[in-house]
């Protein structure tokens, strides 16, 4: 106990303070419950000194060091027995003991009194339970800095001194805690960089009116943005801003076993060699279904350059009758974006159309040469079957009311196509741009 000594005036001045029952030229007695009052704002994480100025104890006389031994020794008690251990055992020790024997009422009184205590320590032992049965279950399953953020919340709302108890309930570590406080203003200058950089991206997302994947996006910021983000990025970002790009989901009926059986019509010159760097001498082609209106459907036929992925020619029609290849082939020889190498030669599949004498004496007419894939074998023409894929992405058929509205849809999707959509493959240029970088590396 500190040795400081009460004079008359102090001790007077003491003994007004309710949270005091006893004052001596030595000591103080002090209310059990200013004990409990002092513990409960202590865990809150008031000072000592905070505690005793705000319930009318003045320090200059008290001494900061009695405050300090007094929360010490309360402290201790609380932690050895809670609540109870905070009662003034000096009450039946100080001075002699009594001898007589207690009346009924006397005991009736100090049984309700430690009914009272166990009851407070019962109310509080709830509340800290609530807390932690709280902080646990949103706890489940979230990453540190989440946890951290639970931590946090918990520790404003009046849990400040039992951090390293909610470290060690939701399993991190107490320095990853606190380095995680230091690093706020990190995160919130990554927060402004992110929104920053996501503008962009879903500008880029919905440029031109078709959605990109994390790839294009790349090329696309690279090639007309001047901006370099890695691929992690976009794709976190992407994430973070719920931007999702169509996907091709398998087809079923496509996923067909390799044919052994060669060609009994046409020779398989390609044998999947489709990046010749040569533009205009491999052309590939195919028809495709696009349903529209109201049960209606339109066939697409198209011719593209395997080396540079540009689409050279198409035709829609809502026939499938002979001039819808025909016408294709025609509007090949009457585009002038690329001059025709003197071997070129067209290669296809084994439908109707292609196997038709008619269309084998056009395209020797025409000077072109013919080939065929494997029979049942949609690997052989696999550069033409993800055009159409990626196409059937983003053009809708099935919102279109009328022919015109598709073939306008059509038309649009293959200029952005050849001129804007940048590949992976091809450098990460658009199909006009690597042809251009073929014929000028020549």
């Amino acid at each position: 106990m500190s040795k400081k000594h009460f004079n008359q005036s102090e001790r007077e001045q003491l003994s007004a303070n309710p949270h005091v029952l006893r004052v001596s030229e030595k000591s103080i007695t002090y209310a059990d419950e200013f004990k409990r009052l002092f513990i409960d704002q202590y865990l809150l994480g008031r000072t000592p000194r905070d505690i005793f100025e705000c319930n009318g104890f003045d320090i200059e006389m008290l001494g900061m060091k009695r405050v300090e031994q007094c929360a010490d020794r309360w402290k201790k008690a609380y932690e050895k027995d809670g609540i109870i251990g905070l009662a003034d055992s000096r009450k039946e020790s100080a001075l002699r003991p009594s001898k007589r024997p207690l009346s009924k009422e006397e005991i009736i009184a100090k049984q309700e009194a430690q009914i009272r205590l166990l009851e407070d320590q019962l109310a509080y032992v709830k509340k800290l339970d609530k807390n932690e049965r709280r902080l646990l279950a949103n706890g489940k399953d979230l990453n540190s800095s989440e946890c951290f953020e639970l931590i946090q919340h918990a520790v404003k709302h009046g849990l400040r001194r039992m951090t390293r108890y909610f470290c060690e309930l939701l399993g991190v570590s107490r320095s990853g805690y606190y380095n995680y406080l230091h690093s706020a203003d990190k995160r919130l200058a990554r927060t402004l960089a992110d929104e920053k950089a996501g503008a962009l991206i879903k500008k880029v997302f919905h440029k031109r009116g078709f959605k990109k994947g994390s790839r294009s996006i790349k090329m696309t910021l690279e090639q007309e943005y001047q901006t370099v983000y890695n691929l992690k990025r976009i794709r976190r970002l992407m994430l973070k801003f719920n931007l999702v790009c169509p996907h091709r989901r398998a087809n079923p009926y496509r996923r067909m076993a390799k044919a052994t059986q060669e060609h009994r019509t046409l020779e398989n010159k390609l044998q999947r060699d489709f990046r010749k760097g040569i533009p205009g001498l491999v052309l590939l082609t195919d028809i495709t279904y696009l349903p529209y209106g109201h049960s209606q459907v339109a066939y697409l036929s198209t011719i593209l350059d395997a080396s540079s992925g540009e689409l050279l020619a198409h035709n829609l029609s809502t026939t499938l009758h002979m001039p819808l290849v025909i016408e294709t082939v025609d509007l090949l020889k009457k585009q002038k974006r690329l001059k025709l190498h003197k071997e070129a030669f067209i290669h296809s599949d084994q439908g109707g159309h292609y196997t038709s004498p008619i269309y084998q004496n056009l395209l020797k007419s025409k000077g072109l040469g013919q080939s065929m894939s494997r029979r049942g074998n949609c690997w052989d023409n696999a550069p033409q079957e993800s055009f159409f894929g990626h196409m059937k992405d983003h053009v809708k058929s099935r919102n279109c009311k009328n022919f015109a509205d598709l073939e306008h849809e059509i038309k649009r999707y293959i200029h952005y196509y050849n001129y804007y959509r940048y590949q992976w493959g091809l450098k990460k240029m658009t199909p006009v741009q690597y042809r251009n970088h073929l014929l000028s590396a020549a």
